[in-house]
């Protein structure tokens, strides 16, 4: 009786301890769990047709994004880590991140009942991305984004098999492509290639808070109420683009406003210094010096190449990358004025540019996703891998939900 009695003493303190720590767990990381939890595959890879899988994931919490901004941003992929694993992880874990190049076109619309529409298109090749949501709270406004997989060093043909795998997508915040908020602001990031035949990354260093490329877009989602805060968001950081590489940005709003936000300086054959590089806006409504049909048209349109006036000159044709599909976008809004039946309709625009059926001007051959945002009713209508029509691949949601 007494041997078992020691026995029941011990077990009871063991099991103690494991409430203890469990409680300190959930205590330390009932956020992360709570977001891990949540991930969800939306639909499975498709080898045949290049489709990696489709995830969704509930972000729970602020993803530590306020002391992002407190301690002023970072200045490089290897630092927004070293930020991600110290808070999210608390060093426990190893997770990364970088940026494969990207080629993509966007355009903004409006509905016939004045609806105001961002449509975007991302080009790679395979691989699989993630929707995420995220909360509202504490001045942070409530987001839908889509993240590709790839950026975070998840195995393309692997998926999330894992339990780190699974870990690895709590970074997925701070690596949006595209993305809206519940104050209808919509943005996107799109590869430039600058600097002549060796694309160089933009690397300002004035003396302002610092972010990288996707941190610019999670700011924007975050704390922007309009084109006008965005814009304001994107002059009070130095850019350093990621991957070695140059982007440039799109951003709309409920009003029908938006804006191209671009880093350049001088040509693209002397844009060779990354410091030297200074923030352009190209407002829709403002955008005359740009040319002809920009200044004729309400709508906006942008793809891989940078639309300052003079910038190619003396540059072959080819430096302008994905100049093609937005000579066919402009064609195809102009058709009805900028003015389209519904989000279904800006789909189908989106569709005729479609990767797979395009003949290609870069190596990228897939489009992996088309987004449609209505940034009226705070809405998305979101299809993988040009599975335009099929309905196990066309997904919708809302942020007034």
């Amino acid at each position: 009786m007494k041997v078992k009695k020691i026995l029941l003493t011990l077990l009871a303190a063991l099991a103690a301890l494991v409430v203890l720590a469990a409680a300190g767990v959930w205590a330390m990381w009932h956020n992360e769990l709570g977001t891990l939890l949540s991930i969800e595959m939306l639909r499975e890879s498709n080898g045949e047709h290049q489709d990696g899988a489709v995830y969704a994931m509930q972000v729970k919490g602020g993803f530590y994004l306020d002391e992002f901004v407190e301690q002023g941003g970072v200045k490089s992929d290897d630092e927004l880590i070293a930020f991600v694993t110290g808070n999210i992880t608390r060093g426990l874990l190893n997770i990364g991140i970088s940026a494969p190049e990207i080629g993509c076109s966007s355009f903004t619309a409006a509905t016939k009942e004045g609806d105001a529409l961002f449509a975007r298109n991302y080009d790679l090749s395979k691989t699989n991305t993630m929707l995420v949501f995220t909360e509202g709270g504490e001045g942070r406004h409530a987001t839908i984004s889509t993240v590709d997989l790839k950026f975070l060093g998840i195995d393309v043909d692997r998926g999330l098999e894992s339990l780190m795998d699974r870990i690895t997508c709590l970074a997925a915040p701070y690596a949006p492509l595209d993305g809206v908020n519940d104050a209808g602001v919509s943005c996107g990031i799109y590869m430039t290639y600058q600097g002549g035949e060796a694309t160089v990354a933009t690397d300002q260093n004035t003396g302002k808070p610092d972010f990288t490329s996707t941190t610019l877009l999670r700011l924007i989602l975050d704390y922007a109420d309009s084109v006008e805060e965005a814009v304001e968001i994107a002059s009070s950081y130095d850019l350093h683009d990621s991957a070695q590489t140059s982007y440039h940005y799109m951003v709309a709003d409920s009003t029908g406003r938006s804006a191209v936000l671009e880093w350049t300086a001088g040509t693209d054959a002397t844009d060779n210094d990354g410091a030297a590089r200074t923030l352009k806006v190209v407002y829709n409504d403002d955008d005359s010096h740009i040319g002809p049909r920009e200044a004729a048209s309400d709508w906006q349109v942008v793809t891989n190449f940078v639309l300052q006036p003079g910038y190619y000159d003396g540059c072959p044709e080819e430096d302008k990358k994905g100049a093609d599909r937005y000579d066919r976008l402009y064609e195809e809004l102009g058709k009805t004025n900028g003015v389209v039946a519904d989000e279904a309709a800006a789909m189908s625009i989106l569709a005729s540019v479609g990767r797979r059926g395009w003949d290609n001007d870069d190596k990228n051959s897939l489009t992996v996703h088309s987004a449609v945002y209505n940034l009226t009713d705070k809405s998305l209508l979101w299809v993988s891998n040009e599975n335009y029509g099929d309905e196990s691949a066309t997904f919708t949601f809302s942020l007034a939900q």
